[in-house]
């Protein structure tokens, strides 16, 4: 006849007879146990989630980096060659009205053009990053602060070389409804404002705690720079390309920028976890972990 033991339970020779589970039997079917383990394992899938949506972030952000730059070197080669100008002139003179630097429309949306367009001025720019890094200093989010001015000074830089480098005309005078100064290629507002505004964009989503707020303030920046783009060529001060150009460069600098900043964080946090493990020194042989419930979740 078979004979069926609970766990704990053991037969000792020779008469077969049965011995009560010790203490540490017990303890090892306690519910409580089972509740500590479960709750640790959650953490654990939980903890494993998080790292996994972070990872597929990054890729995703690498990719659209690779695909702007792609993009702008394509635009650079059409614009060297010579093959935009065509499609370029005949997007800037339909935009015109007969007076000819008169863009299309009533007064009253040249005038909110021309202070959208203001946003993506040097002078304002500073203003905002200045402040908003301000805030992040304030926030205890030095890093944050630190990234938004590397990556403005960085893409300001970038840019004026770049004009220097293209030199490209400006659509004439007859066909401007402001006046500006430096060449064309690229948009120097495009790019500082995709610059600017994706990064703080980028860096509060990475804090935000919820995700609705995380899409508002990434889709808020996206706008903002869509918008001082589109101003600059319905007031006739770049060619369409120009503005292509500078967006596409500006969204690959910022997410360029985020990503080396994140690899720095976790190539300090990994040195610190390591140096923390080699401050505790090896555990002892047939040591245990400590508890699920011992320390903080």
């Amino acid at each position: 006849m078979a004979t069926y033991l609970e766990p704990g339970w053991s037969t000792s020779a020779p008469g077969m007879g049965l011995s009560r589970p010790n203490r540490k039997d017990w303890e090892r079917l306690a519910p409580e146990r089972w509740t500590a383990e479960g709750s640790a394992v959650r953490q654990g899938l939980v903890r494993s989630m998080e790292l996994m949506v972070r990872e597929i972030g990054a890729v995703v952000a690498l990719l659209v980096v690779a695909l702007c730059a792609l993009v702008f070197l394509e635009i650079v080669d059409e614009v060297v060659e010579g093959e935009t100008e065509t499609v370029d002139r005949q997007i800037v003179v339909a935009l015109r009205t007969g007076d000819g630097n008169d863009p299309l429309g009533p007064k009253w949306l040249e005038m909110t053009a021309a202070d959208i367009t203001a946003l993506g001025s040097t002078s304002v720019l500073v203003l905002v990053v200045a402040f908003v890094a301000g805030l992040f200093t304030m926030l205890s989010r030095r890093r944050e602060a630190f990234l938004l001015v590397v990556a403005a000074a960085g893409g300001t830089a970038l840019s004026n070389g770049l004009k220097a480098l293209f030199d490209r005309e400006r659509p004439e005078a007859a066909l401007r409804a402001v006046e500006v100064m430096n060449p064309s290629f690229p948009s120097g507002h495009a790019m500082l404002s995709a610059v600017v505004f994706l990064t703080i964009g980028v860096l509060s989503a990475h804090f935000a705690q919820r995700t609705r707020v995380k899409v508002y303030v990434v889709a808020a920046a996206i706008t903002a720079a869509l918008l001082i783009g589109l101003t600059r060529v319905y007031l006739g001060v770049h060619w369409p390309s120009d503005v292509l150009a500078g967006w596409s460069l500006g969204a690959a600098w910022a997410l360029a920028c985020w990503l080396a900043a994140r690899a720095i964080e976790l190539r300090w946090r990994t040195s610190a976890t390591e140096g923390r493990e080699r401050a505790a020194g090896p555990r002892r042989p047939g040591s245990r972990a400590p508890s699920p419930r011992a320390g903080p979740p």
